[in-house]
């Protein structure tokens, strides 16, 4: 079988994978571990097992991906799994390389939203890379394929929910489950930023019965590009042209104006679009 030589681009998305890694396992290490925040996933029941039996959270975190990843190979694929792999090696040895370190807070609050960002970010960074840290999320595919009808989501959610749910009683604190919770989020939400960009833009839906005035005095005056969509109102039978153009937030209030002079009658619709590529707006990475 020949093997492909890695390209710059190959090697870049290593760097970013170890570097996501990186930014995870200090969160762990740093800020929910020595707070004995538990925050779902193969981590959170690795850090109930490191204080029921003092043995390093890496270190258990790699015991249990172990059999996940050797039942989950087939389900992801050789790349996939492979970066797969890579990463969940590289965080457990991270995780516990960075436990030497002095915790910075004991403050339960800053501690959740420290963990959870740097969780966030970290696990973000590894997604871009189409690769996982292995875990739950094997875990999730694996009981997915036996049980179909229930979504990955849903397992992952679960899952989370018992890991949280087993902290509350293994450290006697439903306070510190409320924390994991809380880290769960603030980790949800910035991996939706990274993995999703904060390159905001909209997306504006004309319908007008002058379709060819406005695209041209779009194109002429915000010089965005416009795509014509052949539809049919469903009310009045009568067939129509939907103009479609993504463009910047800044500029709503000139295609507002711009419609309204030559169609008050148009019907607008906006909607946000997240990570807009090509001319225009940002490059393809």
């Amino acid at each position: 079988m020949k093997i492909r030589k890695p390209t710059i681009r190959d090697i870049r998305s290593i760097v970013v994978l170890i570097a996501g890694c990186a930014l995870m396992a200090l969160g762990i290490s740093l800020f929910l571990v020595p707070n004995k925040i538990a925050a779902g996933g193969v981590t959170g029941l690795a850090t109930i097992i490191h204080y029921w039996t003092s043995w390093p959270v890496g270190l258990v975190s790699l015991v249990i991906n172990v059999p996940l990843f050797l039942v989950g190979f087939r389900l992801v694929g050789s790349s996939f799994g492979l970066r797969t792999l890579l990463a969940t090696v590289v965080l457990s040895l991270f995780i516990d390389l960075f436990a030497v370190i002095t915790p910075i807070t004991d403050d339960l609050l800053l501690a959740a939203l420290a963990g959870g960002a740097m969780m966030g970010v970290g696990l973000g960074l590894v997604f871009r890379q189409d690769s996982t840290t292995g875990g739950t999320d094997l875990a999730a595919r694996i009981i997915h394929k036996s049980i179909s009808h229930i979504s990955i989501a849903q397992v992952l959610l679960v899952i989370d929910v018992l890991v949280v749910i087993t902290a509350a009683f293994s450290f006697h604190s439903y306070e510190l489950a409320l924390y994991a919770v809380v880290t769960l989020v603030v980790t949800t939400r910035i991996i939706d930023n990274v993995t999703l960009g904060i390159n905001f833009a909209k997306a504006a839906h004309i319908i007008s019965i002058k379709p060819d005035e406005v695209a041209q005095k779009l194109l002429k005056e915000l010089d965005r590009g416009i795509t014509g969509l052949e539809g049919r109102g469903l009310y009045t039978g009568n067939r129509k042209e939907l103009l479609v153009c993504i463009l910047k937030s800044r500029e709503v209030p000139r295609l507002k104006r711009i419609v309204r002079d030559i169609d008050p009658d148009a019907f607008v619709y906006l909607t946000d679009v997240r990570e807009v590529f090509g001319e225009g707006f940002q490059a393809y990475e």
